[in-house]
């Protein structure tokens, strides 16, 4: 099975500093840690997978190896999972190129890494749909020695390894195995005078601004796919893709259910009681709701229609208010002497003014008498 991303295993971005590797990886390393998930089988797993991940970021050689040639070039046997088709994809060219106009891969051609990108949007944002700037890291050919890594005046040396190929066959008794070359990486080419400005990497990093349009209805964790903007190609091959995380920023008014909508609805005792007309906020702006006399607390009052149209539904979700009746604070002496009073009057009909309080202490009494 091939590998995973590592910047895709800690959960971070490929720009992230050393120590948000470092909080990643603890994390992981709790949460999936074999002592503490003894029933799962998986989690050890997991745990290899995390600590390899940080192993290889959390080391400024590695994680550079990495960047530029991904597994390969931190691991070169990694390659060799995959040797197997990429050999097949070449017998396969070599055969049939000119029958379907297909050409040979070249060795050393590799795709771009894919990268990720973690953006926090507002629920109103995601509601309504919005379009936003993001910068992202990315690489671009060095201006000094125009992408060969080598130094001005100098040229790359044909790696000696491989003869150029890229690629080195191990023979196995009477299996033939081809795996990238861990002297060049695949380039086929070594570097004698690196360039002082990329140390013979033949990129420089820099940062760069896209435009991201945010469809209406996004949810936590939805991805939207940048194609092409991912890190890019090694020796003409594809970039990647980027993908843009949506992450739903808390809001102080609303928790948010897929399409519907959550809310709590503080309203007075005397509201409650008596009943009436109270307004509401949704995301379009204000409803106003019918209260009902001797509305209890935890009452759900739902709006239909007032919640989110999902991306992939074809209409609004709902908006739920949950009543919540507030005791009142700061009482002057006028107040606390109406309501002693009226706990004075409530008390001499306490089964007909407080049903549920009856029944609760009924219940405590067969609790205590059995």
């Amino acid at each position: 099975m091939a590998k995973r991303d590592y910047y895709e295993v800690l959960g971070v971005n490929r720009d992230a500093d050393e120590e948000a590797v470092k909080k990643a990886y603890r994390k992981l390393a709790m949460k999936w840690h074999p002592d503490r998930n003894p029933d799962n089988p998986r989690a050890e797993e997991h745990f290899k997978e995390a600590k390899e991940a940080y192993e290889v970021l959390s080391d400024d050689q590695k994680r550079a190896a990495y960047d530029r040639f991904g597994h390969a070039g931190v691991n070169p046997q990694a390659a060799a999972g995959g040797a197997g088709f990429s050999n097949f994809a070449d017998a396969f060219g070599e055969i049939f190129g000119d029958i379907f106009g297909q050409g040979r891969t070249r060795s050393g051609v590799y795709r771009g890494a894919d990268l990720r990108y973690n953006l926090e949007v507002a629920l109103e944002q995601a509601a309504h749909g919005t379009e936003t700037k993001i910068r992202v890291p990315t690489y671009e050919d060095c201006a000094t020695c125009g992408g060969t890594g080598a130094k001005p005046g100098t040229k790359p040396q044909t790696c000696a390894t491989c003869h150029g190929q890229g690629q080195v066959r191990m023979q196995q008794g009477f299996f033939s195995i081809q795996q990238t070359c861990p002297r060049c990486h695949g380039t086929g080419k070594m570097v004698a005078e690196p360039c002082g400005a990329c140390q013979g990497a033949g990129r420089s990093k820099t940062q760069k601004t896209l435009a991201v349009k945010i469809p209406p209805g996004v949810d936590d964790g939805d991805r939207i796919r940048l194609a092409n903007e991912g890190e890019p190609g090694m020796n003409g091959g594809p970039p990647g893709d980027l993908y843009v995380q949506i992450r739903l920023k808390p809001h102080a008014v609303f928790q948010r259910d897929h399409d519907d909508l959550h809310c709590e609805m503080p309203i007075s005792f005397a509201s409650a009681a008596l009943g009436g007309e109270i307004d509401i906020p949704t995301l379009d702006g204000v409803a106003k709701i019918r209260i009902p006399a001797e509305t209890q607390s935890g009452k759900v009052f739902r709006l239909r229609g007032k919640g989110i149209k999902g991306v992939r539904s074809s209409t609004h979700g709902d908006l739920f208010c949950h009543v919540v009746i507030e005791t009142p604070v700061n009482l002057t002496e006028r107040q606390r002497e109406l309501l002693r009073e009226f706990d004075a009057i409530t008390q001499k009909h306490g089964d007909r003014h407080n049903p549920r309080a009856k029944s609760w202490m009924d219940k405590v009494r067969e609790f205590f008498a059995s």
